[in-house]
């Protein structure tokens, strides 16, 4: 598994392309897939693992934690920690499409799962992240939670 991991690439702006889970680090990704990308969740904004916000961020009342344990529950199962710290997680493949670069070596996508639907939104209409204006998410989730940047 990890050396494909050690693929990760951005996906050009547009392309749909398949995620299978292998591992998250927070409720608002990165989530890394099997076939190289690694996913930022577009739209939304969920709490650091150290439970701050960054300046400028929504900033939602839920725990980096549990968001992130949440965020693997929509994907499927926890199956360990790897030595970074990312929880190992066993899921379905995940049908996204990208929006290019999220800053690094991360893609900025909207993901959908058969289980789930809209990644982002589930994770905001079930309280652990917040929809991010500046980055598309009022119109994402129009019933879901919204916020207003942080200051």
């Amino acid at each position: 598994m990890i050396p494909l991991l050690l693929l990760a690439s951005v996906v050009a702006p547009g392309a749909t392309f398949t995620c299978t889970p292998v591992a998250v680090w927070d409720g608002d990704g990165p989530i890394w897939c099997a076939e190289g990308p690694r996913i930022r969740l577009e739209g939304i904004a969920a709490r650091e693992m150290d439970e701050t916000c960054r300046p400028g961020h929504p900033c939602p009342k839920a725990s980096g934690r549990a968001a992130r344990d949440h965020l693997v529950t929509l994907l499927g199962e926890a199956r360990g920690t790897l030595r970074t710290g990312h929880i190992v997680v066993r899921g379905s493949p995940l049908t996204c499409v990208s929006n290019g670069s999220a800053k690094g070596d991360r893609t900025g996508a909207l993901c959908r799962s058969q289980q789930v639907g809209d990644l982002s939104c589930a994770m905001v209409r079930d309280g652990y992240a917040l929809a991010w204006a500046r980055y598309g998410g009022n119109r994402l989730c129009r019933s879901a939670r919204t916020s207003s940047t942080r200051r």
